[in-house]
């Protein structure tokens, strides 16, 4: 069984990302497959897929840049400000607590409703998650970012809008890293945190495979960016993965979860 610093070094001690190293550990088997490049090529855009075989101790990526470069985590940051909102006490219960509508009309018809914290990240609610990090705070959720050791660490931009329009960046390695952590409950917050966001999180079912996952995409502004990461659990076998990619048309936006079923059926993962 991984730890926390054994995964983080298992990923950064790869000849991968060698400057990255922090532990004096065996470095994981790691390959990288251009059929997965292709992927994106053949959807018409560019993009990056790295998965963790957590049983085969292996990393399967793309490519060895694009899987290195940080990026605004846009609403897959929707993970973490759930955990500290129920870490801090932000919201107690995920199916009892309720945000109500502002009032304010918007494009995405099912934001325009009251929320629960469930309902609100299965439709990726973006004013449910800017009004619970404006109840966190700015010194909260800072201490839990640093904790958590997500990324840069940065949430310079305003409390409302770091992780969409600031200053915060993760890359996907970073991304499965911490994913992973949350996925065995080795965060250093409650277990009652992590077990309430892992049972909340979207699932999609694949024959019988489970995509436990949360998307992500950036504004126009922002250069169009969207995100899938997440874990598959295909019978007893785990594999986090993380796909980020350039959503250059609106079809690109359904092609988030599309290329990631088809690159994690590629790997085995499903």
């Amino acid at each position: 069984m991984l730890n926390r610093r054994s995964t983080l070094g298992l990923l950064a001690a790869s000849a991968i990302l060698p400057s990255r190293a922090l532990a004096n550990i065996a470095p994981p088997l790691s390959e990288v497959r251009d059929s997965l490049a292709r992927r994106f090529a053949d959807a018409g855009t560019a993009g990056t897929f790295v998965g963790y075989k957590v049983d085969d101790y292996m990393i399967i990526l793309s490519d060895k840049d694009r899987s290195a470069e940080p990026r605004l985590p846009a609403s897959t940051f929707k993970i973490p400000n759930s955990l500290i909102a129920l870490e801090t006490g932000v919201v107690q219960d995920p199916d009892k607590d309720i945000f109500p509508w502002d009032g304010v009309k918007r494009d995405i018809e099912a934001w325009n409703r009251d929320h629960t914290l469930r309902s609100a990240i299965a439709v990726s609610a973006v004013p449910v998650y800017q009004e619970i990090a404006r109840r966190i705070g700015q010194e909260q959720m800072q201490k839990y970012v640093d904790l958590f050791e997500y990324g840069n660490r940065d949430i310079g931009g305003g409390i409302d809008q770091f992780w969409l329009t600031g200053n915060l960046r993760i890359d996907p390695m970073d991304q499965i890293d911490f994913v992973d952590r949350l996925r065995r409950r080795a965060l250093p917050i409650s277990k009652r945190s992590q077990d309430l966001v892992c049972d909340i999180l979207p699932v999609t079912k694949v024959g019988t495979s489970i995509i436990r996952a949360k998307s992500g995409l950036t504004g126009k502004e922002q250069g169009s960016l969207g995100w899938m990461v997440g874990w598959a659990e295909k019978d007893d076998a785990r594999t986090v993965f993380a796909l980020n990619m350039d959503c250059r048309e609106p079809r690109h936006i359904a092609d988030r979860m599309t290329l990631t079923q088809a690159c994690l059926a590629d790997i085995g993962a499903i």
